[in-house]
């Protein structure tokens, strides 16, 4: 049932310098161009040997980036060194030959060694904004394995296409509790099964922004924590499911991050990519589904066009919750037959996919827990909701929909179960995803917690609602929760 994928080694040197975000080679290269360019400036005696060195450095790390393949941050530090490069030998060359070393006099040389070094230091800033992800190390007791499927519904037509045979499909990844791989097992690639599809998607993903491909070309270069198609944990323990759907464009790989979390603290996360929504879809048979959703600028109208992509995806999240209990009970074959716990299930997802895990879990009680990342509930408030829900918020700023918070409180005081509501200082809409791990650390596109707190916060507060929720865990949540922000609980009882 998984989709296999290739483990060719293609030899990528993947260790970042702390703070930089530069491999070893990209780091070799730069102090390369910057010795360079300081050479002219070093004592005659030690000039020479300087310059070197330098060159030593910066060529062979020039010609291996060239073979591995150049990031586009590098391109800066390389045109600087080389500008830097033939002032940098001629004299030494001059020198061999015997012909009298000359050098531009210092009020020449100066404003030349200055260009140099901005150019070469827009490398790492350009490195710095635009970084190869590093996810961080889950935290739980069990490695991680994942693997995709791609499901058909028979009985749901494709509302997105006119051909009266077509039906509704979705692709599901899962991350699941793994036996620990083999030293040398290859990591799996981030946003798709090979590079090819994570290109697909990364470039589909930035067109939808309006950023150019070429700035995010190192998310797709990323690799991740978990493995493909390893053996599931072994023990016999059945785990419980967490279903996730990504924001308005996204794809199921988006909270990557968050689902390996989950996944080694015993916890199967099963999320969906929604054809013809999420950016770009490769589907089985090669062909790739992009978006055909779009803004059309009037509030009224895209409210209800909202409304009716919710009920889509919360319609995919029920189907794929079915094909789950049907893979445990061995109706479909898969590693995680018989280990998959569908009496305890969480519905959740970020932006759009908020709003579609609360409608799922409106319309479908087998939903036991509802987590609402950052997402605006569109759609109708009633039948109330009887799950316990966790609404975590970016920092309600003037800038915020006057809208939301009361529309989000009003089904969150509406539900017959305790609820949550945790708004995380310091944290915007993209806090809740991904995106602090490559995207410019700007407080307005990704909040101010950092690459490092983000996803830890993300997590650590999700974990907690899930252990009390699903595990019954004892403890109190809502001292755990208020930790890391301003929290409303919600008791039908005694609304506070």
């Amino acid at each position: 049932m998984w989709h296999r994928v290739p483990r060719a080694e293609d030899g990528r040197v993947t260790e970042i310098i702390a703070g930089l975000y530069m491999s070893p080679l990209e780091f070799l290269a730069l102090l390369g161009g910057v010795a360079l360019v300081v050479a002219r400036w070093l004592p005659p005696a030690v000039r020479p040997r300087v310059t070197i060195a330098a060159g030593a450095v910066l060529v062979p790390s020039a010609i291996v980036l060239s073979v591995v393949g150049i990031r586009w941050q590098m391109l800066p530090v390389l045109a600087g060194a080389a500008v830097a490069l033939p002032f940098a030998f001629s004299p030494l060359l001059r020198r061999r030959s015997g012909r009298p070393a000359w050098r531009a006099r210092w009020w020449l040389a100066l404003p030349g060694s200055v260009a140099c070094v901005g150019l070469i230091a827009t490398g790492p800033v350009a490195a710095w904004a635009f970084p190869v992800p590093v996810f961080p190390e889950p935290s739980g007791r069990f490695a991680v394995g994942t693997g995709v499927v791609q499901w058909t519904d028979p009985r749901r037509p494709e509302s997105f296409t006119a051909d009266p045979h077509d039906r509704r499909t979705v692709v599901v990844q899962f991350w699941y509790p793994a036996q620990k791989s083999p030293a040398g097992a290859q990591p799996a690639q981030y946003l798709g099964r090979t590079e090819h599809e994570a290109r697909t998607v990364s470039d589909a993903l930035a067109r939808q922004v309006g950023l150019p491909g070429f700035l995010v070309d190192g998310v797709p270069r990323a690799h991740t924590h978990s493995v493909f198609n390893a053996p599931v944990a072994g023990g016999g323990e059945r785990f419980p499911v967490v279903l996730f759907s990504p924001g308005s464009g996204g794809v199921r790989t988006q909270n990557t991050a968050w689902a390996e979390e989950l996944a080694s603290h015993g916890y199967v996360v099963a999320a969906l990519d929604h054809p013809y929504d999420s950016a770009a879809v490769v589907l089985a048979d090669g062909r790739t589904i992009h978006t055909e959703i779009a803004s059309t600028g009037d509030r009224d109208k895209d409210d209800s066009l909202a409304v009716d992509w919710t009920a889509v995806r919360a319609a995919d999240l029920s189907f794929a919750l079915t094909q789950l209990d049907h893979l445990d009970r061995g109706a479909m074959t898969g590693p995680l037959t018989g280990r998959l716990d569908t009496s305890r299930v969480a519905v959740t997802g970020h932006s759009m996919g908020g709003a579609a895990a609360l409608q799922a879990a409106r319309q479908d009680h087998r939903f036991d827990a509802v987590i609402d990342l950052d997402g605006y509930p569109h759609g109708p408030t009633s039948p109330s909701l009887h799950q316990p829900t966790l609404a975590l918020t970016q920092a309600i700023t003037p800038g915020t929909d006057p809208h939301y918070i009361p529309r989000l409180t009003e089904a969150l005081k509406l539900s017959t179960a305790t609820s949550y509501r945790l708004t995380i200082p310091g944290a915007a809409h993209l806090t809740f995803m991904d995106g602090p791990l490559y995207l410019p650390p700007m407080p307005s596109i990704v909040g101010s917690l950092g690459r490092t707190e983000s996803p830890h916060v993300v997590a650590a507060t999700t974990l907690a609602f899930l252990d009390t929720t699903l595990r019954h865990k004892p403890g109190d949540l809502a001292r755990v929760l208020s930790a890391y922000g301003d929290l409303s609980v919600y008791d039908p009882d005694n609304s506070r």
